[in-house]
């Protein structure tokens, strides 16, 4: 099984806003976002979506050989454009360090969404993306996972 590195510490500069206050009342209010692997023929790929918390829709999402910051802001950048720039978003996710870089916090800050992190080591903080990824990887990824990336 592939794992991640831990952080040392939390990144207690940017706070839990959203206190698992999932029920929310209309799109564009809260994203959630999340990294998940998946195992394509010889090697495993990175997978990150970005859902919409309103109607836990999937509005972005990019594939990589690696777990960083740009896999996750191509994600974002595909939610932004796709939901017509909005203004005003919530941007909810765990600590990892894709998620906290200086370049990852430059393009919320680019694009005017407030982010929100999950307190260290705390999965119920980010539900609706385990959720997600659990539906995903029981009901369409193959248990052997795929021949390759473009399957």
């Amino acid at each position: 099984k592939h794992r991640y590195r831990k952080a040392s510490q939390e990144h207690i500069e940017i706070p839990n806003h959203l206190g698992r206050q999932f029920a929310v009342t209309a799109p564009n209010e809260v994203w959630a976002g999340d990294v998940t692997y998946i195992w394509t023929g010889n090697r495993w790929m990175y997978l990150a979506v970005v859902i919409d918390l309103f109607a836990r829709k999937v509005i972005g999402w990019s594939m990589s050989l690696s777990p960083d910051s740009r896999l996750t802001g191509k994600a974002l950048s595909m939610a932004y454009e796709s939901r017509g720039k909005p203004k005003g978003v919530m941007f909810h996710s765990d600590q990892g360090s894709h998620y906290t870089s200086r370049k990852y916090r430059q393009l919320l800050w680019r694009f005017q969404i407030k982010q929100s992190l999950s307190r260290r080591g705390n999965c119920w903080d980010n539900a609706p993306m385990e959720r997600f990824f659990r539906s995903l990887k029981t009901e369409w990824v193959p248990t052997v996972g795929y021949r390759s990336f473009a399957e």
